[in-house]
Formats: structure tokens, C-alpha cells, sequence
């Protein structure tokens, strides 16, 4: 009987098909299990990514209790699934360079089958990570401003004097201890201002004459070239390093730099002071943002060169140069300011360049570090958020995988 049964070859097809049914419905079963797994495990990644978060805000001034019970305290909250069993969370938290940090999180449950377990596999297992990666470096920063007459047309100054100061909040926040976030703030025209007392104190400030040097009140052009570009240190007695002393426009109306500080109250006094007056000379004021972020005269404030330290220079301008020291020539004077750029970035100084609706735009595309570095900026309204995007660029806190 049984050989005649399988050499009948009408409906041979039933008995396979019979035979068959049971590994079909188990592979299709497996996919339904190993589905809800991979649901469970989406929502674990996804608190395991939001806890990282939260913890990285305080991770490197927690002990290692206060860090698994804070890790615990925010992952259960986040991780509600019912499926999970044997649900366990553990972190690794290392500083690989100085200035940065890194925080892995790695979870792990398992999920009973319903299907699969009539194959013997009565649950599946799973892991996942999350790796935050972010960077406390101290920062030292210069603003580099647009104080000229055209500052004053279509409430430029004012949107600026807004977003400075929401800026200077936002960095005073981001600084865990005093020394970690530094501004210094270099309003321009033709010209820049440091304080009238280094008329007597000061060698590296060229006066005509006597004359000049008593009705002085703090103004400074353009140094010889090549020494305009650059950051080479005033050598006393030398003219072409020096700076050389010239009358203020407008009575003075230039509000006097501010060197690097980390008193906001000064900065935020500085920034409300602004008054806008005069040509525009982009150069003046690059060269001396970048004199302000070196230790070495005519400021002396900043750091010198360390891996945990960021220098950066943020420039905004509302028009096109018109006036330096020698000429009223654009092109001639976007050539110095060209050359000022590229100084500054071969120093490992970054540069981010603002477009306040009017001004060269190849010019300050050029002059940024990189091309999303340069904001074009059609409405002064826009400041705001454009200071506050570069602000959250400084704090570069991120999800690595």
C-alpha cells in the first residue's frame, strides 16, 4: 500500500503542502515576534538616545551612584513597553581628549514569542546603544561689529544690539566655570577705539606730534602694510608695527573695544553703547578681533594656543568698504580684507561672516571658515536668529550613532 501511495502521482501536491504547513507558519509566525522585537527595540533606542541627553548636561560632575541612578531614573520614565523582560541599561562614560566627552548607553531585554515558540524559541533577545559625543572646550570669542552710518537705516543696530545680548546669554550659560567662555567686542568704522590712556602708557601708538597725542581720545588706523593683515607684535620704536594714532570721526561717536572678558555686565554695556557712524573699513576690525583672541601685545588677554580652547572670530557688516588709511577704493580695500581672512584662518582661528542685507557677499563667503559659515541676512529682523544659530554651533553637542 505504501509503495502504491507513493507512486501515485494524482494529487501529489496535498501531501507536501500538508507536510509543508508547519515550517510556513512558523516562519511566518517568526516574522510577527522578531516585528514586535523590532518594535520594542526602536522605542528602547529612542530613550536610550533622549537619556543621553539629559545626562550629558551634568556628566562630568556626577559620581558614579548619582549617574546610574539619575541614567535609571530618566530611562524608565522614557521606556514604557510592557513586552520587555529582563530589561537592563548600563552606561560608559570616558573624556578621550581634553575638552571633549564622550557617554555610551547600552540597553538590552528580551521579548517572548507567541509563534516562534512552537519552534523552540520561547524568547528574542536585543541590544542597543547610544553614543553622545560633545565638546566643553573654553571658548574665546570676538564680535566683530559694523558700527557705521548705514548700521542706523532700517533698525540694523537696534535688531543687533538684541541678538549681541541674547548671544552673551547664551554663551554666559554655556560656560560651566567662569574661565570657560571669553568675549571680547570690536565696534569699527574707518577706525577703531581703545581706551585714551594708553597715550601714556602704551608705546605701540604712533602719534604725528605732541599736539596730536594731547588731543587724542582713542582712535587708530590702519598699520603700514603689510603689518595691516597681520599679527605681528608692536615693536617699540618701530613705525611700521605700531599703531598709528588719528582723530576720532564724529566726536567719537566709536564706542571703545572691549578685550576679552568674562564680565557680562561690562560686555552687555559695551554692546547697549553702540553708535553707528562713518565709512566702513572691514580690515580694521578683522585684524583687531584677531589681535584680541593672541596673548601677545597690543591686547593681552587671551589664552595662548591649547587643545581645550576654541578661538573664534564672528564678523557682521552691513556694506561694502570704502575708506582705509590709504584709499576710497572698494576693490582695493576687499583686497587687504581678503588677505586679513586668510591670516586669521591660517592661525586656527575659525570665522563666521554675517551679511546684514547690503556688502560684498563673495567677500564674506570667502572670509568665513566654510561656506555654512556665511549668513546672507535680507531683513535686520533675521539677527536674532542667526546669532543664536551660530550659538548653538559653539555648543556642538550631538548623537554619534
Amino acid at each position: 500500500m505504501l509503495t502504491h501511495f507513493l507512486r501515485d502521482k494524482k494529487a501529489s501536491v496535498a501531501p507536501f503542502l500538508a507536510l509543508a504547513i508547519v515550517p510556513i507558519m512558523g516562519f511566518t509566525g517568526a516574522a510577527v515576534d522578531y516585528s514586535r522585537a523590532s518594535s520594542v527595540r526602536t522605542a528602547m533606542q529612542g530613550a536610550l538616545d533622549s537619556t543621553g541627553l539629559m545626562l550629558s548636561k551634568d556628566a562630568a560632575s556626577l559620581s558614579a551612584d548619582a549617574m546610574t541612578a539619575k541614567m535609571n531614573g530618566y530611562f524608565n520614565a522614557l521606556f514604557n513597553s510592557p513586552e520587555a523582560n529582563n530589561v537592563s541599561v548600563s552606561y560608559q562614560f570616558s573624556a578621550p581628549q581634553q575638552g571633549s566627552f564622550s557617554l555610551k548607553l547600552t540597553g538590552t531585554a528580551s521579548v517572548n514569542t507567541v509563534f516562534t515558540n512552537l519552534l523552540g524559541l520561547s524568547q528574542i533577545n536585543f541590544s542597543a546603544t547610544s553614543e553622545i559625543l560633545w565638546g566643553m572646550k573654553r571658548l574665546e570669542i570676538a564680535l566683530v561689529l559694523d558700527n557705521t552710518g548705514s548700521m542706523a537705516n532700517g533698525g540694523k543696530i537696534v535688531e543687533l544690539k538684541k541678538a549681541v545680548l541674547k548671544l552673551l546669554e547664551t554663551l554666559q550659560k554655556a560656560g560651566k566655570n567662569p574661565d570657560d567662555v571669553k568675549v571680547a567686542i570690536i565696534p569699527f568704522d574707518t577706525t577703531v577705539r581703545v581706551d585714551q590712556d594708553h597715550k601714556s602708557a602704551a608705546a605701540w601708538v604712533d602719534f604725528d606730534n605732541q599736539w596730536e597725542k594731547n588731543t587724542w581720545i582713542g582712535c587708530l588706523e590702519d598699520r603700514t602694510q603689510n603689518n595691516d593683515v597681520s599679527d605681528t607684535p608692536p615693536n617699540p620704536g618701530s613705525n611700521t608695527t605700531s599703531y598709528p594714532a588719528t582723530q576720532c570721526s564724529n566726536n567719537g561717536a566709536l564706542v571703545k573695544m572691549r578685550p576679552l572678558t568674562n564680565d557680562w555686565q561690562a560686555l552687555k554695556l559695551t554692546t547697549e553703547a553702540m553708535n553707528p557712524n562713518g565709512n566702513t573699513n572691514i580690515t580694521i576690525g578683522l585684524v583687531w578681533g584677531w589681535h584680541a583672541l593672541t596673548p601677545s601685545l597690543p591686547f593681552t588677554e587671551a589664552s595662548s594656543s591649547q587643545p581645550d580652547l576654541d578661538k573664534v572670530i564672528i564678523l557682521l557688516t552691513d556694506g561694502k568698504n570704502t575708506q582705509n588709511r590709504w584709499t576710497t577704493s572698494p576693490t582695493a580695500i576687499d583686497a587687504r580684507t581678503q588677505k586679513a581672512c586668510d591670516n586669521i584662518k591660517a592661525a586656527n582661528i575659525r570665522i563666521y561672516t554675517v551679511r546684514v542685507i547690503d556688502g560684498n557677499a563673495d567677500l564674506l563667503r570667502n572670509c568665513a571658515t566654510k561656506p555654512d559659515m556665511f549668513y546672507d541676512v535680507d531683513q535686520a529682523s533675521e539677527l536674532n536668529g542667526v546669532f543664536s544659530s551660530i550659538a548653538q554651533n559653539l555648543a556642538n553637542l550631538r548623537i554619534a550613532k
